[in-house]
């Protein structure tokens, strides 16, 4: 039968980029949301699109939410969901034209979402909810096993916190909650007093469709990723699902019988990815340093919103990529170490995962940047919204139109403004809907173990509020991307902050007299030799206390050596003719770390 052969599957991003990787409050239980469920049915103005003021009514009002926070689960969905570019840019033209409070207010009072999505979105929130049932080792409890895990079971454990990479937890969530999740679908009039789903009731064609933002599927006979409600509706497929074209709806049985039948992991997801995924090559390698690097990717084969790459274990190394292969990808940059990482393209999301002592630049990300688990890390971006949790000793250049989102287990975080460009930086930005205002790079939102921390409780009781600082202006030095890229952007998009940029122009009046002190102070030529090896001393000597030595030296192109006919498989060889690849002014066409 056709039905036998149906795959459906998790969708990546709604777990990916919409589930904040915090524990969810209680009032975004099943209970809640039930009653949340039929509220929005039954009132005015609240289905099929709910409002930013009823959907503040009913946070703040009904689920004793801080405004906030609402905001936040309100924008996060927002962002996600299928906007243009063009879009984007006029939403926040019409932002950075409010003076007020009262304006700004104004503006969110336009803001709308589909209404059943957004139900379904707050569901998912439960993906990071913390279960006491849970043992340390990740098994229920009680337990047969009673032994305490030890130190290789702790690190497996650790290794797969992340949930919202996970695909094998998104399909486990799914099947574990998708009768819960049809409930929510369900109309009032087909549901107990307690919001519990009555036996044989219908969910509507409209209810299942709006299951598109969690499932999608594809038929043996063709392989095209459809939404879920397409490949319900069509031939056999739809005696299977019980659907009903008279009255446009399916059995809720029915439906969720044929769901769980055919529910499977993402084909597109990290398991498929790391197992069959298309290597990248590298066109350097600097004394075996990358035998260990392991980077994959399935942007050649999957569809929009699964696309990715991945790159673990990139170590003591400079990469840089400027490429169609990365544009609207998801990328996850997982323990690296010690590593420069230049991502000079328009993507979609980054994670950065458990990473040391390395430094990342990134093209505009249209969606999430989160840093998680890293320890010494610098990264520098233009983001949609940006979120860290778990890291200590990072330091953020960031410029982003929403409040970064700080998440529990912080220490010692800075955050400056965005102090770098690229030539194409500004092209890039506009492709994803990404403008220079708002930029709220310096109000970030503190979400701790019990929601929103106040920053103004800063006591040893209340640790998080004291993680993070805003990087002092004597401090401050702008980053040059060592590369030289076709493009009009010749500065720091927006410009720096004026105390920045008073900084910046101290420091280069300082270079400025010191140089004029030199020549006036008429050496000799033998005094000036002296001199000059004086200060190439020194300088070597403050490369290598810096670290800046490693970066330097990792810059310098390999010599290009003709392509031979014996040299291995040819995927995704580079080429020193590609004109994707970014160029350093030493060898034209090659980057110190392609791929």
């Amino acid at each position: 039968m056709e039905a036998d052969l149906l795959s459906i599957w998790p969708r990546m991003e709604p777990f990916l980029l919409g589930a904040l990787q915090v524990a969810p409050s209680s009032k975004l239980g099943l209970h809640y949301l039930r009653k949340m469920a039929i509220y929005v049915r039954t009132r005015d103005g609240c289905f099929p699109v709910l409002g930013w003021p009823m959907w503040r009514h009913i946070a703040c009002g009904k689920l004793q939410l801080p405004e906030e926070l609402a905001w936040l689960y309100f924008e996060t969905f927002d962002l996600h969901i299928g906007h243009t570019p063009e879009e984007r840019l006029e939403w926040a033209e019409c932002l950075s034209q409010c003076t007020s409070k009262c304006e700004l207010d104004q503006q969110r009072n336009k803001l709308s979402v589909d209404t059943l999505r957004f139900l379904l979105f707050l569901y998912i929130q439960q993906l990071n909810r913390v279960s006491l049932r849970t043992s340390l080792i990740g098994e229920e409890w009680p337990s047969p096993r009673t032994r305490s895990p030890s130190p290789s079971d702790r690190e497996a454990k650790t290794s797969s916190q992340n949930k919202n990479w996970d695909d094998q937890a998104h399909l486990s969530f799914v099947q574990s909650h998708l009768a819960e999740i049809l409930e929510l679908l369900v109309e009032p009039g087909q549901l107990s007093h307690s919001g519990q789903a009555l036996r044989d009731c219908q969910i509507s064609l409209e209810a299942v469709r709006s299951l598109g933002l969690l499932l999608e599927g594809s038929t043996s006979h063709a392989r095209v990723v459809q939404p879920v409600h397409r490949l319900l509706t069509k031939g056999p497929l739809q005696t299977t699902a019980g659907y009903c074209a008279l009255n446009r709806s399916f059995p809720l049985h029915k439906l969720l019988s044929c769901l769980q039948h055919s529910l499977t992991l993402n084909p597109f997801g990290i398991t498929a990815c790391l197992r069959s995924g298309k290597k990248l090559a590298w066109a350097q390698q600097v004394e075996g340093a990358m035998k260990r690097a392991k980077i994959a990717r399935n942007t050649h084969m999957a569809p929009p919103g699964s696309k990715m790459v991945l790159m673990s274990q990139v170590f003591k190394q400079t990469l840089a990529k400027t490429s169609d292969k990365l544009t609207g990808a998801n990328i996850k940059i997982h323990r690296c170490s010690d590593a420069f990482i230049y991502l000079l393209s328009p993507l979609r999301s980054v994670s950065v995962d458990k990473c040391r002592d390395s430094t990342v630049v990134l093209g505009p990300v249209e969606t999430n940047v989160h840093i998680y688990s890293c320890q010494n890390v610098r990264v520098v971006c233009v983001a949609g919204r940006i979120a860290i949790g778990a890291s200590s000793r990072c330091t953020i250049h960031v410029l982003t139109p929403t409040r970064p989102v700080l998440l529990p287990g912080n220490t010692d975080i800075t955050l400056g403004p965005l102090h770098t460009f690229y030539p194409s930086l500004e092209d890039h930005m506009a492709s994803v809907g990404l403008a220079v205002v708002p930029n709220a790079w310096d109000q970030p939102l503190l979400l701790g173990a019990e929601g929103l921390v106040n920053t103004s409780l800063n006591t040893p009781s209340n640790p998080d509020s004291a993680c993070y600082r805003l990087l002092p202006p004597a401090e401050f030095h702008t980053l040059v991307v060592p590369f030289q890229m076709e493009g009009d952007t010749c500065e720091v998009p927006g410009g720096l902050p004026p105390l920045y940029q008073a900084a910046v122009d101290e420091k280069q009046k300082r270079i400025q007299n010191w140089q004029k002190t030199v020549m006036e102070a008429r050496l000799t030529k033998e005094q000036k030799r002296q001199f000059q090896e004086i200060v190439e001393v020194k300088f070597h000597e403050w490369l290598l206390e810096t670290g800046h030595r490693q970066e330097l030296d990792s810059l310098i192109p390999p010599t290009i050596a003709p392509p031979k006919a014996s040299d291995g498989p040819s995927t995704d060889t580079p080429q020193v003719n590609d004109n994707k690849y970014i160029k350093t002014g030493r060898a034209v066409g090659q980057s110190p770390m392609a791929c």
